[in-house]
């Protein structure tokens, strides 16, 4: 692994003035550990491989380079022919990308767009034709647009995958392969990911030339700002100690298996009186997108939902982590786990088992580098409040819950049909 010499502050490299300023005045001046490592090499137009664990700052290690490199270059824009494509994952993850873009592309005069399914594919041929500079994609629905001839990727000077082993595991492989190979070969490539081996390897090998890795805070590497905690408890008294832990102050994200689960225990939260809202892929993209914003605007502090967003989101000040269903496996407890303790933040995460989880629960967290405390509770435990501190607060039974549940997605939608 390469190791460069951190610098100090971002006005240290050449970035444009006004990338510069624009992130002196969001106060974001010293670089983290990856974006310290790799901006020297993908500014210099290497192509880059790094390797971050979850809340590392990989997203402006990509952007900052992509945005300044593509503001000097003399490509014009053209119509339906990108010049720059970032590949995702996730829906929700492809809609954060892009509000973090969008300012940087602004402070520069680049235009963008966020191609994913489960939205009207019109209005993305439309920017499509228009032209767009930076193309952030999930690669289900940017194929089609490709298959159907609405988008060339022959103007791409500077691929990024982003997540790149989870994309591997959700089988994006195929797919993935046959968009990167439509890209010039002469283009630049950025891989960012919290592992980079298996399928990673394979698109490394296949579609980066002489890359250069720089790894930095390894997967299994303890965060110091991380508490981890096993809650050993009765099966029926699962739901009052989830509902204890969600009704204190600050946000929680809760992780369940299945996305039945996550309904489920949504309607059970709200009916305790602990407002919540659910994420999974049986929801239609705009409630999926109504729930992410109440979560992220405070509108609601409780998210239950399956691992779609365990890499999907990145929502700030996320207090615990419960993981309601024990992940299958340790990879992802580790990105579950990551939504918490960002950036050098404190965070708890808290994993619920029951008796018949016991060995199960040691040998995931075993396997993910962590010995958590395990205490056995009731509900109304004094941990539960050191877990949660505050005062608890529940909804009056007759008052209406005000967090965006199934039942007001589907009755909104059945009073206002959407537009594509």
């Amino acid at each position: 692994m390469a190791v460069s010499r951190p610098r100090k502050t971002f006005r240290d490299w050449n970035l444009p003035d006004s990338i510069a300023e624009l992130l002196a005045a969001r106060g974001v001046v010293t670089p983290t550990p990856i974006q310290a490592r790799t901006l020297p090499d993908s500014l210099a137009g290497r192509d880059v491989l790094g390797r971050g664990r979850t809340g590392s700052g990989k997203t402006y290690a990509f952007l900052l380079p992509l945005v300044t490199r593509l503001s000097a270059s003399p490509s014009p824009t053209l119509a339906g022919r990108p010049r720059a494509l970032v590949l995702v994952p996730t829906r929700e993850l492809a809609t954060q990308i892009e509000a973090a873009l969008t300012p940087l592309a602004a402070a520069v005069g680049l235009t963008t767009l966020t191609i994913f399914g489960g939205v009207g594919a019109r209005p993305q041929i439309a920017a499509l034709r228009r032209g767009v500079d930076v193309v952030v994609a999930c690669p289900g629905r940017l194929n089609d647009h490709v298959e159907a001839g609405h988008a060339r990727l022959d103007q791409v000077e500077i691929t990024v995958l982003d997540e790149a082993d989870h994309m591997a595991d959700l089988g994006f492989l195929p797919v993935v392969r046959r968009l990167m190979a439509r890209t010039p070969q002469s283009g630049q490539r950025l891989l960012f990911s919290a592992t980079l081996d298996g399928g990673v390897d394979v698109l490394a090998r296949q579609f980066m030339r002489r890359p250069v890795a720089h790894s930095v805070d390894s997967t299994l590497s303890p965060v110091s700002t991380m508490e981890h905690h096993v809650l050993h408890l009765r099966p029926e008294d699962r739901l009052a100690v989830l509902a204890d832990l969600a009704s204190a102050p600050g946000r929680t994200l809760m992780f369940t298996r299945t996305k039945h689960g996550a309904k489920k225990l949504a309607r059970q939260l709200n009916s305790s009186g602990v407002p919540a809202v659910e994420l999974h892929g049986n929801l239609a993209q705009n409630a999926r997108t109504r729930n992410l914003q109440a979560f992220s605007d405070g509108t609601t502090t409780t998210l239950v939902a399956t691992d779609i967003a365990a890499r999907g989101i990145h929502v700030d000040d996320v207090a615990l982590v419960i993981h309601a269903d024990p992940p299958v496996e340790h990879k992802a407890y580790l990105h579950r786990s990551g939504r918490t303790a960002r950036a050098g933040a404190a965070g708890k995460v808290v994993t619920i088992t029951t008796d018949d989880q016991v060995h199960e629960v040691r040998t995931l967290t075993r396997k993910a580098g962590v010995t958590p405390t395990t205490t056995r509770v009731r509900p109304g435990d004094t941990i539960l409040l050191t877990l949660a501190p505050g005062e608890r607060r529940r909804a009056e039974p007759s008052a209406p819950v005000r967090a965006i549940t199934p039942s007001t997605v589907s009755g909104r939608r059945r009073r206002h049909r959407s537009q594509p």
